[in-house]
């Protein structure tokens, strides 16, 4: 398994525009991990005077030395085998653990994309989200073997189908007054798809749970959608004549894959989240609608990202035709417990080292903006496609949280990334749903 670092000092390996000539941080484990010690000693010893030096050298932050020492300990831990720190009981009585530490350690990080969405959403509706959590630890259950399994799943169900009834009408209540009979709808077919499931487990049909659980998932989800009055919040003076997506949308990229026996050609859904990265959400749907990544091809794809976006010629970005300049959108990042975004700062310069972001690094298929290394606000229209899980450090513990914009996931046939080759050619990207949420679209523009 790749090491990932997360110490600043591994700045320099991150997702840049132009990839063809960049260092895949991914894969770290061919680096010598003894190597990598020596260095992130070196700056973690040096003189404040020296610090200084090198910071404004090179425009980077400097971890105090516990917090290098972590790092140092994860990667040759990652790399080697060896574990970084010593889990025993006598080791909590002598060395308790450092607070920094914590963030390492914290629970599994939620994986699914389509979990990730509905979780994301701006609502505080308990009784919704009390039905929600036993739907989505059916995922966990079914990880069971033989048919216990469906003990568990027959358990889940029964726990969400209380919570439906005992919390509709506070669910009912939370409906925005124009969304209120589409969202009472919803939840008379929840109501029916749970009692569908609940003979699929009586019936012992363990292969035709997940396909019953997703369905009752896009219910709960389509529900709280329902429970977004307008949008919450402003976008910054600045950024309010840029395309702004209020809301989501939906788009289908379908994809021409070459020299591989095993698939041809794959559409890849992707939903895109407007309520938390509204500027950089609406700048790739208004791109989309431009045919901008149209018979464009896959630029980058190493087992660690897939990246498009780079056109032809010396730009590195979208060239509006409007301006003839290049159009550039500023870092983006929605925090837990904040009402909107924080712009144009990574989390790390803003000091919030804990926050967790909105929509994380969590997904196979997490869809982002790549950037200049040292220009937070440089991102114009190449995006990139995370291939690996974050399971390396839990959610908000790694160096891609908070210093990229999350704007997306892919959410069916995002196994299927993993597939894709420099070359192959996305013939198309067409917008299912959503189009309506897109203020101040540029396409319609003459020229």
């Amino acid at each position: 398994m790749a090491a990932i670092i997360p110490c600043h000092y591994c700045s320099s390996l991150s997702i840049s525009k132009r990839p063809r000539s960049h260092i895949p941080w991914g894969n770290i484990s061919h680096v010598n991990a003894a190597w990598w010690g020596r260095q992130l000693s070196l700056r973690c010893s040096l003189k404040s005077s020296q610090k200084a030096q090198l910071h404004n050298k090179l425009d980077v932050k400097l971890f105090p030395l516990k917090e290098c020492a972590i790092s140092i300990a994860l990667a040759v831990g990652l790399v080697t085998g060896m574990p970084f720190v010593d889990w025993s009981p006598n080791a909590y009585a002598a060395n308790p653990a450092m607070p920094d530490l914590s963030v390492l350690i914290s629970g599994p990080p939620i994986k699914d994309p389509g979990a990730l969405l509905r979780y994301s959403l701006p609502i505080d509706n308990k009784a919704i989200r009390e039905v929600q959590k036993p739907l989505e630890d059916i995922t966990d259950s079914l990880k069971v073997a033989g048919v216990k399994a469906l003990d568990y799943v027959g358990r889940n169900v029964r726990q969400a189908s209380r919570a439906l009834e005992q919390g509709k009408s506070l669910i009912i209540s939370g409906l925005a007054e124009s969304k209120k009979d589409h969202g009472m709808e919803l939840l008379d077919k929840l109501q029916t798809g749970m009692d569908e499931l609940q003979q699929i487990v009586e019936g012992r049909n363990r292969d035709a749970v997940a396909t019953k659980q997703k369905e009752l998932l896009n219910y709960v989800g389509s529900v709280e959608e329902d429970m977004v009055v307008g949008f919450p919040y402003e976008v910054p003076e600045e950024y309010q004549s840029m395309p702004v997506l209020k809301g989501r949308a939906t788009v289908d990229m379908k994809v021409k894959v070459k020299e591989n026996p095993n698939i041809d050609e794959c559409v890849f859904r992707i939903i895109l989240d407007g309520y938390n990265a509204p500027v950089t959400a609406g700048n790739f749907l208004d791109l989309v609608e431009r045919h901008f990544y149209d018979g464009m091809e896959i630029q980058r794809a190493d087992g660690f990202v897939v990246q498009t976006g780079d056109p032809e010629g010396p730009a590195e970005g979208f060239i509006d035709p409007s301006t003839e300049k290049t159009r550039t959108i500023p870092l983006e990042i929605m925090v837990n417990g904040e009402k909107s975004p924080f712009y144009g700062s990574t989390l790390e310069d803003l000091g919030l080292y804990k926050a967790q972001t909105r929509l994380p690094f969590n997904a196979f298929g997490t869809m982002a903006m790549a950037r200049d290394e040292f220009e937070s606000n440089s991102a114009s229209s190449q995006v990139f496609w995370l291939l690996k899980e974050s399971e390396l450090t839990p959610s908000n513990a790694n160096i891609l949280d908070g210093r990229y914009t999350v704007f997306g996931y892919i959410t069916e046939n995002e196994d299927y990334l993993a597939d894709l080759k420099v070359g192959d050619v996305i013939e198309s990207i067409q917008v299912v749903s959503g189009l309506n949420n897109l203020v101040n679209p540029s396409y319609k523009i003459a020229g």
